[in-house]
C-alpha cells in the first residue's frame, strides 16, 4: 500500500511527493506496512510529518532508539511514562495513540484508561518499579525546575539501575518533546485507535 498525501489531516499544508528523495518516500512506505499490519490503518502523523521529510526521518531514527530489542525499560513501561506525560500535557493525540500501544502490551484496556485520567489511581495495581516510574514522569514533566538527587535516589530505591534510569529520563524527555510539536500541528486522530486493542479475553 503506497503512502499518500491526500488527505488534509492537520493545521499545516498537505507533504508534496515530489519534495521527497525516492528513498525517503521508501522509508515511509515501509512504516505504512507495518502500520497496516499490526493496526489495520495508517497513523495520521505518517501522512503529516512528511511534509519536511528529512527532519521527520531523523525524529524516527531518535524513537528507534528508545524503543528496540537493547533498550533496559520494556515497551510496556516506557509507553505507560508516555501517557502519563502526554495525560498531564493534555496531548489527546499521544494519549490517543500509544494508549493503544499500551493497551495491547497490558492487555487491560481499563487500567490504561484510569492510567490516561490520573495514573495515582493506579497505584494498587502497578508494581511497585511501574509506579515510581510514574511518579518520575509526573514530576519531570510538572516541575522541570525542581528536578534534583531525589528523583534520581526514588528510582534507585525501588531497584532500578542507572542505565534504566537515564533511558526513564530520555523516555519522559521524548514524550515532553513530541507532546509540544504534535499539539501544535494538531493532527487529527485516527478513530481506529479508541477502539483498537480493548476486548481480550480474561
Amino acid at each position: 500500500m503506497a503512502l499518500e498525501f491526500n488527505e488534509q489531516l492537520s493545521r499545516l499544508q498537505k507533504p508534496d511527493r515530489s519534495e521527497m528523495t525516492d528513498a525517503e518516500y521508501e522509508i515511509f512506505n515501509k512504516h505504512v506496512e507495518t502500520m497496516t499490519k499490526n493496526w489495520g490503518f495508517i497513523n495520521n502523523l505518517f501522512q503529516i510529518l512528511p511534509l519536511n521529510a528529512k527532519q521527520y526521518i531523523g525524529f524516527l531514527n531518535f524513537k528507534n532508539s528508545l524503543f528496540n530489542e537493547s533498550c533496559y525499560l520494556t515497551d510496556a513501561q516506557k509507553e505507560m511514562i508516555g501517557v502519563v506525560v502526554s495525560s498531564y500535557n493534555c496531548c489527546c493525540y499521544c494519549l490517543t495513540t500509544h494508549g493503544d500501544n499500551l493497551r495491547g502490551l497490558w492487555k487491560n484496556a481499563e487500567l490504561v484508561d484510569k492510567l490516561s485520567y490520573n495514573y495515582r489511581s493506579c497505584k494498587g495495581e502497578l508494581s511497585e518499579v511501574d509506579y515510581a516510574l510514574c511518579e518520575y514522569a509526573w514530576f519531570v514533566t510538572a516541575h522541570p525546575r525542581d528536578i534534583d538527587q531525589e528523583q534520581v535516589d526514588k528510582l534507585r530505591e525501588v531497584g532500578l539501575s542507572d542505565h534504566q534510569i537515564l533511558e526513564a529520563a530520555f523516555v519522559a524527555g521524548f514524550f515532553n518533546y513530541t507532546n509540544r510539536w504534535v499539539s501544535t500541528i494538531s493532527p487529527v486522530p485516527n478513530s481506529g485507535h479508541y477502539s483498537h486493542n480493548r476486548n481480550f479475553e480474561k
